[in-house]
C-alpha cells in the first residue's frame, strides 16, 4: 500500500474576513436569481449585511498574529487594519449605490456581486505573504473593476472607461507577473519572508532581482495611479459610474497600498536606503502634476481623478520616511482618504441637473441657497483634502509631514506643504461656486435618497472625529505596522 497524501492545512481563521465576503458575493449570485427582477435593492441589503460581518470578525481578530496556507498569507494586525479600511469603502459604496443605480434605471443584480467580489479581492491582496497571492487578489479586484466601470451599457464614455481599464490594467498585470518571475527566478520563491531573507544575503545586487522589482514597481504604480502611470485615472474616473468611481478611489487605493508597504518592508527592507529615493522622485511628481492638472479641470470627477493622484503622492511621503510614523501615517490617511473621497463623490452622485448627472463645477452654483446641507457636506470633504482644520485631513497629513521632517526628508515635506496650498484653489473653487454664485439656466436639485444621505452622515463623522480625536486610531495604525518592522 501506497502511504497516504498529506494534505496541508487550512485556516480558515486566517482568512475569514474575505472568506465572509466571498461567500456574501455567492450568496448575491443565488438572491439574484430569484424574484422581483426588476427590483434588487435586497441585494444591496444582504452585501451589506456581509460587509457588517466581516468587519465583526475583524475586530474580533484584532491581535492576533499567524499564518495560513503554508505563510502565503498572513493575519496580523496590517492585515487588519487594512480589512476595515477597505470594508468600510465596500459599505459606503454599497449605500450609495442603492437609489443611485435605480434612479438612472441601471439597476442589476450583478454591480452587487462585482462589489463584493472586489472587496474579496482587495482583502486577499492585504494578507498576501506571497507574490502569487498579491496577484491573485490583484486579479479578482481587477476583473470585477473593469465590468464594473463599464455596467452602465448604454453609455458610450462608460465603455470606453472601461476598455482603457481594462487593456492599460492588463499591461499593467503583465509587468507584475513578468516581475514575479524574474524575482523567483533569482530568489527562488514568492514569499516576502524567503525574498527579504535572499535580499539580505546578498542576493540583492544580482539584476534580475533588481529588474523584477522595478516590474512589480510598474504594477502597483498604476493600481494606486503613481505618476507617471496615472494616464487612466481621469478617464475612467469620468466615464465609470459614480459609485465605481468611489470604490476605485478607495477600496482599490488601499489595497494597493496594503499589499506595497508589505513587499517594500518585508521583501525590500535592506534596500530601504535605494528604493526611497526612487519613491522620493514618484511622491514629488504624483503631488506636483497631480495638483497643477487639477486646476484646469471643469468636470468635479475629473477634478477629483487629479487629485486622487496628488494624495497618492502625499501617502508615498509615509513610505519615503519609513519607520512606524510614516508607515503607520499612510495607514490613517488610507483611512481619512477613504471616509473623505467616498463622501465627495456621495454628494456629486446626488446631484441633478436637466435629468443628468450634475458633475460639472459650475452646476454646484448656488448650491447652497437651495440644498444647504448637501452643499455643507461638500464643503466639509473638500476642506478635508485641502488639509484643513479640524478635519481629519489635516491630522493626516500633519502625520505625515511630520514624519518626513523626523526622518531628515525636510525638502520632501515643503514640496508637499506648497502642493497643498495649490491644492486650496481648485477646490476652493468649488465652495466659491456652491455659496457665491448664481446658477445658470436649469438649477441643480438633490435626488431624494435615505441610503445616500446616511452614507454621507458616516462619512462626515468620520472625518469629523478623525480629525478632532485621532490619536486612538493613529495608535492602531501604528501598532499595525509594528509586524512589519520587526
Amino acid at each position: 500500500m501506497t502511504d497516504a497524501v498529506a494534505l496541508p492545512a487550512v485556516s480558515l481563521r486566517v482568512i475569514a474576513p474575505a472568506a465572509l465576503l466571498a461567500v456574501t458575493g455567492f450568496v448575491l449570485m443565488l438572491l439574484d436569481l430569484l424574484p422581483p427582477r426588476h427590483r434588487r435593492e435586497h441585494m444591496a441589503f444582504v452585501g451589506l449585511a456581509g460587509v457588517a460581518a466581516a468587519l465583526v470578525a475583524t475586530a474580533l481578530l484584532w491581535g492576533s498574529e499567524e499564518t495560513g496556507f503554508q505563510g502565503m498569507v498572513v493575519l496580523d494586525n496590517f492585515t487588519l487594519f487594512l480589512t476595515l479600511v477597505i470594508g468600510y469603502a465596500t459599505g459606503l459604496v454599497l449605500l450609495l449605490s442603492i437609489d443611485y443605480l435605480q434612479r438612472l434605471g441601471m439597476e442589476s443584480g450583478e454591480f452587487y456581486i462585482l462589489v463584493l467580489f472586489a472587496a474579496t479581492g482587495m482583502v486577499v491582496m492585504a494578507g498576501a505573504n506571497d507574490l502569487i497571492v498579491v496577484f491573485l487578489g490583484l486579479e479578482t479586484m481587477s476583473l470585477a473593476l473593469y465590468v464594473l466601470a463599464g455596467i452602465f451599457r448604454t453609455r458610450i464614455e462608460a465603455g470606453e472607461a472601461s476598455m482603457k481599464y481594462f487593456l492599460l490594467g492588463a499591461f499593467a498585470s503583465g509587468f507584475f507577473l513578468y516581475g514575479i518571475a524574474l524575482i523567483y527566478g533569482a530568489a527562488g520563491s514568492t514569499n516576502l519572508n524567503k525574498i527579504g531573507a535572499a535580499v539580505a544575503a546578498g542576493t540583492a545586487r544580482d539584476p534580475l532581482l533588481l529588474i523584477g522589482f522595478g516590474l512589480l514597481l510598474v504594477g502597483f504604480g498604476f493600481k494606486i495611479s503613481a505618476v507617471p502611470f496615472h494616464l487612466w485615472t481621469a478617464d475612467v474616473y469620468e466615464g465609470a459610474p459614480t459609485s465605481v468611481t468611489a470604490l476605485i478611489a478607495t477600496g482599490s487605493k488601499a489595497a494597493a497600498f496594503a499589499a506595497l508597504v508589505r513587499v517594500l518592508l518585508t521583501a525590500m527592507r535592506p534596500l530601504q536606503g535605494e528604493w526611497a529615493w526612487l519613491f522620493w522622485g514618484l511622491a514629488v511628481l504624483s503631488m506636483t502634476l497631480g495638483n497643477v492638472v487639477a486646476i484646469a479641470q471643469q468636470n468635479l470627477k475629473r477634478m477629483l481623478a487629479y487629485s486622487s493622484i496628488a494624495h497618492v503622492g502625499y501617502m508615498l511621503v509615509g513610505i519615503v520616511a519609513g519607520g512606524s510614523l510614516g508607515n503607520g501615517g499612510v495607514l490613517f490617511y488610507l483611512l481619512v482618504y477613504t471616509f473623505t473621497t467616498a463622501g465627495a463623490f456621495g454628494v456629486i452622485l446626488l446631484l441633478e441637473r436637466g435629468g443628468e448627472e450634475a458633475v460639472r463645477i459650475g452646476d454646484t452654483a448656488g448650491l447652497a441657497a437651495r440644498h444647504p446641507l448637501a452643499a455643507l457636506a461638500l464643503s466639509v470633504f473638500l476642506l478635508s483634502l485641502i488639509g484643513i482644520p479640524p478635519t481629519a485631513g489635516f491630522v493626516g497629513k500633519f502625520y505625515l509631514f511630520g514624519a518626513a521632517v523626523r526622518s531628515g526628508y525636510i525638502w520632501l515635506a515643503v514640496i508637499g506643504v506648497l502642493n497643498s496650498a495649490v491644492a486650496a484653489y481648485y477646490y476652493l473653487r468649488v465652495i466659491v461656486s456652491m455659496y457665491m454664485r448664481e446658477p445658470e439656466g436649469t438649477p441643480t436639485v438633490l435626488a431624494p435618497s435615505f441610503a445616500g444621505a446616511l452614507a454621507l452622515v458616516v462619512a462626515l463623522w468620520g472625518v469629523i472625529q478623525l480629525g478632532i480625536m485621532p490619536a486612538p486610531i493613529f495608535d492602531l495604525a501604528q501598532s499595525a505596522v509594528l509586524p512589519l518592522l520587526r
